[in-house]
């Protein structure tokens, strides 16, 4: 294996994990209840399933975007085109209100909402995917 080769790896790798940690903070900050505190001070079931299915969610885009890309400059664009979807789904979801309140629910540990608001995550993170496959 030539070492550009190796080079190349770590340069969209590092990006990858780059993006996805952008999206953690990003999405922190898009929600409007405290994911952090949720998950690791009160240990709020809900909080991590939601939050898990965002990682998922942005993942799978990102993935589609490194599968599908034709150079480095390319699949970062891409990436942050997957990212921006994605938080504008989170925000626009969590700002629901009324009996139908995904903070409401998250912030009181409703796990059957934090479900759906996973797969509403995945769901959205493959038609992003797949809308962006060329």
């Amino acid at each position: 294996m030539e070492f550009s080769l190796f080079l190349n790896f770590l340069g969209f790798f590092f990006t990858a994990t780059i993006l996805v940690i952008a999206f953690l903070y990003l999405y922190s900050i898009v929600t409007p209840y405290d994911d952090y505190s949720l998950i690791f001070k009160e240990s709020n079931i809900a909080a991590a399933l939601g939050f898990s299915g965002a990682i998922i969610g942005v993942s799978i885009p990102l993935y589609s975007a490194l599968e599908n890309s034709v150079s480095y400059f390319d699949f970062a664009i891409w990436g942050v085109i997957a990212i921006i979807i994605q938080l504008a789904y989170a925000f626009i979801v969590t700002r629901i209100s009324g009996k139908y309140s995904f903070n409401d629910k998250i912030n009181e540990g409703v796990v059957s909402v934090s479900i759906l608001m996973a797969f509403l995550s995945i769901c959205i993170g493959l038609l992003n995917a797949g809308s962006m496959s060329y």
